[in-house]
């Protein structure tokens, strides 16, 4: 096989998914709608969630303990609630208001009322809970050795609970997706393509709707990479396990003070 003249490792692309993060959660917070720049920048955002089930799916393959990975990604997930909540409603996940009771923002805010105090709960959760829930579902799907209807249901009701986060169902069937035709890449990207489209049709023909073909932006991507990690340094491992929830946190502070 020609070795291709322009390669990127695993790393390397990591850093560029954090770059397309952080572009993304920019104009969430800054750039309203219709706005220049409110395409283009969520257009580069949709490559981070895909691509990141992907090397979830790659990570899974190839890891040494799954407990390990698994409670690891868990611990991020909780860490970084309080940090997606702060960002998407500048609150806590769990915040008392003053006033009359008022419906939060967002389709997950929930709330309880005690005279004119509001107990506000947002059981919203970042894409690290996506991605904790769909390295469960990889772990269902290959236990053969359990009865189909325990593992398929398993399936749907982490699917079901991936509603509570960001990237919600479609990480997981991405993560599937990149697991079980790992070995057969035609058919692997068709079904993501498929996908892809799904994730678009359900927005519609709206801005909102067309930036989702950026994900179509992450063949192109992987086309690069060149299956090598890069540095094994702990640095490059824990970088965006830290740097998601800081960002969100620093972002939020910016966009709820100013």
């Amino acid at each position: 096989m020609e070795q291709k003249k322009f390669s990127l490792n695993r790393n390397q692309i990591k850093y560029i998914l954090i770059a397309a993060m952080l572009i993304d959660h920019i104009a969430w917070g800054f750039v309203r709608y219709g706005q220049p720049g409110y395409f283009s920048m969520h257009f580069i955002g949709r490559l981070t969630g895909p691509c990141m089930a992907y090397f979830l799916a790659e990570g899974y393959l190839h890891t040494s303990d799954f407990k390990k990975y698994a409670r690891r990604l868990g611990i991020f997930a909780l860490l970084s609630w309080p940090a997606f909540v702060w960002f998407e409603y500048g609150a806590l996940p769990l915040s008392l208001r003053d006033g009359y009771v008022a419906t939060p923002k967002g389709a997950f805010g929930c709330f309880l009322s005690h005279s004119r105090k509001t107990l506000l709960f947002y059981p919203r959760f970042g894409v690290i809970y996506t991605l904790f829930l769909a390295l469960l579902a990889l772990y269902l799907f290959d236990r053969i050795d359990l009865p189909p209807l325990l593992r398929e249901g398993g399936i749907v009701g982490l699917g079901c609970l991936s509603l509570f986060g960001d990237w919600a169902v479609y990480d997981l069937l991405f993560a599937l997706c990149f697991h079980r035709f790992r070995k057969e890449p035609k058919k692997m990207w068709l079904l993501y393509v498929i996908l892809s489209f799904c994730s678009f049709s359900y927005n519609g023909f709206t801005q909102k709707g067309l930036f989702q073909l950026g994900m179509l932006l992450v063949p192109v991507l992987l086309f690069f990479y060149d299956q090598k990690p890069g540095s094994r340094h702990p640095f490059h491992k824990w970088f965006f396990y830290f740097f998601y929830p800081l960002h969100l946190l620093l972002l939020g502070w910016i966009r709820w003070r100013m």
